[in-house]
């Protein structure tokens, strides 16, 4: 228990990082109806699939379209 204890605070923000990244993107792909690279449901699986943090960022990197 102390091992993980030691790590704690590298691991919050990383925790609060996921935490506000998934939603995030979830929603902007919801809401929005077209994308830069594929469809709604490939990045659907991606952010999904990608959950901790490749998928939100492969999203936002690549299929967020420029407003």
């Amino acid at each position: 228990m102390s091992e993980i204890q030691e790590f704690f605070p590298f691991l919050i923000p990383l925790i609060l990082l996921q935490l506000s990244l998934f939603p995030s993107a979830l929603y902007h792909i919801l809401t929005h109806d077209s994308y830069r690279r594929g469809t709604r449901g490939l990045w659907l699986i991606v952010v999904i699939a990608g959950m901790e943090f490749i998928g939100p960022i492969l999203y936002f990197l690549l299929g967020k379209e420029e407003s």
